[in-house]
């Protein structure tokens, strides 16, 4: 209808036509234009993009939205606004990331058309061993408290970012955050309540309680929050960099704390860190190329779930019938199956990549789904050898950053760094103590890790996402991709759609789901007639993850910005300069 209104719209009427067809064409384009009005109008999600030829910044929280936007404006590049934004992220969403986690990051730099990869996640301690934790008594990992600690990559992944696609100085991009941490900002709805989640992880340390419960007790919603000690660690990075992290003061107050606790980190395990620039891993999703990161992290459980969902062609009955939702979940279970079994850090362990992302094997494994009836015992297959925060940017130019950083869960290991003002992640809690597994603990390797950034293109379109969630990334990343690749959605469209997830609990994936209450009743109830066991959230739930979109057009210049519903933030425009 769309187009029938444009064409009709349009139309130049003949010197000879009738005056009665005069009427009744001016009715018609009237007719046409109210529809198309209506059409617009009337949509299933509430948003509408962001749309400029200046920049966007997307993130969580709109102040960090802002800040990143106002770099921008200042002249930065799409790194400049993503560390700026990244950092004012870590001081208002404390529970979610900061500079005592790690980073992933995926840069499209729109000159050469090269999309470049970077592995920011630190490794464990080298004389945290599995003979070490048995020693103490411990015969799983832990989950939360010293032992739990990493090293930290986010600083360093920040300044080697900064070095290749930065260009406003350095100091710079951390005012914003430091303005924040000094003078406190008020907390938001979804954060305040991540925060409750998450306050029984603060008792780990009486520091972590005098930082992050004021009185005793989470902030309540509106409240003002800051913290000066976190402010002066950022002027520090601000002024000399990441080796005030690894090698100066700060790399100090980590070591001591760690002592203090009984950890096994010492100061080589700091100052020998460095992050990896690597090879991001792609499939072609129907005409569009979709990439990840490698191991250790969990995109290639995405790209092997869109392999088999492409087996199949896109159910007519859209994204939310009971047809398309079951092939996804259970495309979903056969490609988790695959990464607990073999995602590992690829330094240590071979991970057969290239098979799990095969045409054939995605065959293989698309054979075992009964169209019928739901698998609660996945299996892994045999393929051929060979909580957290994300932001999107993309500037004038077309450079697109897609960047993921996390403490892990919420406030990470509970433990803060006395007098620094941040928290130490605990994503060591993600190796396994089996040293036959491909993800056993060792010294200096990295673990399994959770956050995925994510890139797509088609011809002249180039689009940065991700969407948060520890398990939830893989299968929420492949249910963006078909929205947009298989029903034609916008990316704030395919953001807001109602999606599915697994509950997040470290255990094989069987058959329990977790669904929003958008998907239609009688959907449901086809989906548990197939075995599905299915809990019913709210209509926007941020268990679903929250995520951040960001597209460019090169044959136009012109940007897309997309924020999720089920966060606090926004995608904001970059400003114009006031002289």
């Amino acid at each position: 209808m769309y187009m029938v209104c444009q064409a009709n719209s349009g139309y130049h009427h003949g010197t000879h036509m009738g005056s009665s067809m005069r009427r009744f064409m001016c009715l018609f384009v009237l007719f046409c234009v109210w529809s198309c009005a209506v059409l617009a109008q009337d949509r299933p999600y509430g948003r509408s993009m962001v749309i400029t030829d200046r920049g966007i910044v997307a993130t969580s929280h709109v102040l960090a939205s802002q800040a990143g936007a106002q770099i921008l404006a200042k002249g930065g590049s799409a790194m400049d606004a993503a560390i700026a934004a990244n950092a004012v992220l870590g001081v208002t969403e404390p529970m979610m990331n900061g500079i005592g986690g790690d980073l992933f990051l995926l840069y499209w730099d729109a000159k050469s058309g090269k999309l470049y990869g970077l592995n920011a996640s630190g490794w464990a301690p080298k004389n945290l061993t599995i003979d070490f934790l048995k020693k103490q008594g411990i015969t799983v990992m832990p989950e939360d408290g010293i032992h739990s600690v990493t090293v930290p990559g986010a600083v360093d992944g920040w300044e080697k970012a900064h070095q290749r696609f930065g260009r406003l100085p350095w100091k710079t991009l951390f005012t914003p955050a430091i303005f924040y941490a000094e003078h406190g900002y008020a907390v938001p709805e979804i954060i305040h309540d991540f925060w409750g989640i998450g306050q029984n992880k603060l008792k780990q340390t009486d520091e972590a309680q005098r930082l992050f419960l004021l009185h005793g007790k989470i902030p309540e919603v509106g409240e003002m929050f800051s913290n000066p000690d976190l402010a002066r660690t950022l002027r520090l990075i601000a002024e000399k960099g990441s080796q005030a992290f690894y090698r100066g003061e700060i790399a100090q107050d980590i070591l001591k704390t760690s002592s203090a606790l009984g950890g096994t980190m010492q100061a080589d395990d700091l100052a020998e860190f460095s992050s990896e620039w690597v090879e991001p891993i792609s499939v072609d999703y129907r005409g569009w190329k979709v990439y990840e990161l490698p191991p250790n992290g969990q995109g290639m459980a995405a790209l092997e779930m869109l392999n088999v969902m492409a087996t199949s062609q896109p159910d007519t009955d859209g994204p939310q019938g009971a047809t398309e939702l079951h092939k996804k979940i259970e495309a979903m279970k056969l490609a988790y199956a695959d990464l607990y079994r073999y995602d590992a850090d690829p330094r240590f362990s071979h991970v057969p990549v290239k098979g799990l992302l095969s045409p054939a094997y995605a065959a293989q494994r698309a054979a075992l789904i009964d169209p019928a009836k739901a698998n609660c015992t996945p299996a892994s297959g045999a393929p051929a050898k060979s909580d957290t925060t994300y932001l999107a940017v993309v500037d004038t130019e077309g450079n697109i950053a897609s960047l993921i950083q996390s403490v892990y869960d919420y406030f990470g290991s509970g433990v803060a760094v006395t007098g620094r003002g941040f928290l130490l992640q605990d994503r060591g809690g993600l190796f396994v103590l089996d040293p036959s597994h491909p993800n056993a603990l060792a010294p200096r390797k990295r673990p399994f890790h959770t956050i995925i950034p994510a890139f797509m293109e088609h011809g002249d379109l180039h689009a940065g996402f991700g969407i948060m969630g520890g398990s939830n990334q893989p299968l929420a990343h492949a249910q963006f991709v078909s929205n947009v690749v298989d029903y034609g959605m916008n990316i704030q469209a395919a953001l807001s759609a109602p999606r599915f997830t697994i509950r997040d609990t470290g255990e094989p994936i069987k058959c329990t789901i977790v669904i929003e209450s958008r998907i239609a009743s009688e959907v449901q109830g086809q989906l548990r007639q197939k075995g599905h066991d299915l809990v019913v959230r709210k209509e926007y739930s941020a268990f679903m993850g929250r995520g951040q979109a960001v597209l460019h057009n090169s044959k136009t210049g012109t940007n897309f910005g997309a924020s999720d519903p089920r966060a606090d933030g926004s995608a904001e425009p970059e400003p114009i300069p006031m002289r």
